[in-house]
């Protein structure tokens, strides 16, 4: 089996560990702390985002949280902003439960979300009150990313229909 999977965006190459599930708003969540730790399973996942959201954005700069550690977060709801060199996007909960943390790191140096977004980029953490349904597998966030990829390639080139 594939320790990882990757997606061409035109010239450019996404890649995504297989160790994660993924969240159509392109984050990926993994179990935290990692089993192989020895740590006792804590039921919380590390969220950030993937390749995919860092090569859209490029060069992020920028991260601010409008919600605070050991909050209680709605599934889609907005918890907080990042800009980059191409956007300023809003970040929504991937999944319902408590948000335990905020990688502090990250918030006072975003640029470490460019360089090891899988990694030391991690942003946020959350104990899912429910299960993790919505998450995706690999290969069906890869399946997402071949119909999200259309609708991102119209916008880049500023066509986007917003009568669709």
């Amino acid at each position: 089996m594939s320790d990882s999977g990757q997606f061409m965006m035109g010239e450019h190459r996404a890649d995504f560990p297989a160790d994660r599930s993924y969240a159509r708003n392109h984050m990926w969540a993994q179990p935290w702390p990692q089993p192989e730790s020895g740590e006792p399973d804590s039921g919380s996942y590390r969220f950030g985002l993937t390749s995919y959201a860092v090569r859209l954005l490029q060069d992020v700069y920028f991260l601010d949280w409008i919600v605070e550690a050991n909050t209680a977060v709605k599934e889609r709801q907005e918890i907080g902003s990042i800009e980059s060199k191409k956007a300023e996007s809003d970040l929504f909960a991937p999944v319902a439960g408590d948000l335990v943390a905020i990688n502090d790191e990250a918030l006072e140096d975003p640029s470490i979300i460019n360089v090891d977004p899988y990694g030391d980029g991690w942003l946020f953490q959350i104990t899912p009150s429910d299960s993790i349904s919505p998450l995706l597998s690999l290969p069906d966030y890869l399946l997402h990313l071949e119909s999200a990829w259309e609708v991102a390639q119209r916008t880049i080139k500023g066509q986007a229909n917003t009568n669709d």
